[in-house]
């Protein structure tokens, strides 16, 4: 069955050697990543991409590989693949990718060459520090305070962030806060660069989510946290830019993502649905149960389309990082709503098996997925985003 009606053959044969390699490098790992949150099988596999080149795909300057044109559709099917296997390991390599766009965009060239390069060829990991105790997706909510010391040229930072994916294990942070408190948050924010050994900075806490076991969520804490003056991306006081762009990206991987947990879970519940016999029939033929398949299929199909449409108009140059905010936030509403409802009905097709470990996989496909329609900016916001587009003469409220 096609469904990838928006991709080109060069897409699919991408697509094809990705999953070929997944099943080599990530199937025989995933297991210990899901039952411990085993982080030398995470770095195994993390390692094996980027040797391979997978990491480079939205670094054209950087990429070696067989796409005319890498950019954001083929991030966005690499993670489509990876989430098909393990959510957790997409969650690891999607942060730490956006890590990479801040430093490949926006970083002086100097740091842009000591940073990327390792992140892209799986040699280190990155880390996006955005969310506080009261900043989450109103991130005009940061009470981080990122100071300029003229007497020292360095940036002090101060603050705490919370449910940052990779903290502790990333050897490098971009991280967001005010350095202009006197003007509103969104002109006053700034992005800076910061290493894991850099001065003043700790990791108090961890986090056990869920989902997404194996993906190391934890708090950063920034106490006089100092960094050369060099280290700031993009210009002082414009980091919400920088913060605005690197979201639209992303959110279109996490709709990718989601693609990916929804086709996981559809494909158990078709393979029940067609064998378990009950009533003296297949399960498949009644109607209670073939309803939630033609809705799990019609709804992976609506988003693959929206998530497609969103990556092929940013890689053609028809959106900027701004202007792709309605589309991302179109696709990442559908696709991450989509794998939801697809978990939570496969489980239910399944009955007892889909509780249950011994089962198969289907309930850890419904613990992943729930995180979806959080990370990256809840869905509410998305339709807040999506509203604000559609009506420009107003002001919509949150």
């Amino acid at each position: 069955m096609v469904r990838d009606f928006l991709l080109a053959d060069e897409d699919r044969g991408f697509r094809a050697a990705a999953r070929e390699f997944l099943a080599r490098e990530l199937v025989p790992r995933a297991p210990a990543i899901e039952a411990d949150g085993n982080w030398d099988a995470m770095e195994a596999a993390i390692g094996a991409l980027g040797e391979a080149g997978y990491l480079t795909v939205m670094f054209p300057d950087l990429y070696r590989g067989a796409l005319s044109r890498p950019g954001l559709t083929h991030a966005t099917l690499l993670s489509e693949e990876v989430a098909a296997i393990n959510y957790a390991f997409e969650s690891t390599v999607a942060s730490a990718l956006s890590c990479a766009l801040a430093i490949y965009r926006e970083a002086k060239p100097s740091l842009r060459d000591r940073y990327l390069s390792p992140i892209v060829h799986g040699h280190a990991i990155g880390a996006i520090c955005v969310t506080e105790s009261d900043a989450g997706s109103d991130t005009a909510g940061m009470r981080t305070r990122i100071r300029y010391d003229s007497t020292r040229d360095e940036w002090a930072l101060n603050g705490s962030k919370r449910y940052i994916s990779n903290a502790s294990v990333a050897d490098v942070y971009v991280v967001y806060g005010i350095s202009n408190p006197e003007t509103a948050a969104r002109m006053g924010v700034s992005a800076v660069l910061v290493p894991a050994d850099a001065p003043g900075v700790s990791f108090p806490g961890a986090y056990e989510l869920m989902g997404r076991r194996g993906c190391k969520v934890g708090e950063v804490a920034l106490r006089d946290c100092r960094v050369p003056a060099d280290h700031l991306l993009g210009d002082r006081d414009k980091g919400f830019r920088i913060m605005l762009e690197m979201f639209n990206v992303e959110r279109v991987m996490v709709a990718g993502a989601a693609l990916g947990v929804a086709r996981s879970a559809f494909e158990l519940a078709r393979s029940h649905a067609q064998r378990r016999v009950a009533f003296g029939a297949k399960l498949g033929s009644k109607q209670l149960v073939w309803d939630k398949i033609v809705e799990m299929s019609w709804r992976i199909d609506a988003a693959e389309l929206l998530t497609y449409r969103a990556a092929k108009l940013f890689d053609a140059g028809l959106l900027t990082g701004k202007e792709l905010a309605r589309p991302a936030a179109m696709a990442k509403l559908v696709a991450t709503d989509t794998a939801v409802l697809c978990a939570d009905r496969t489980v239910q097709i399944l009955g007892a098996a889909g509780l249950a470990k011994e089962g198969g996989p289907a309930e850890q496909i419904y613990r992943d997925a729930r995180a979806l329609p959080i990370v990256g900016g809840t869905n509410e916001m998305m339709r807040y985003l999506v509203a604000s587009a559609e009506l420009p003469s107003l002001d919509p409220d949150l």
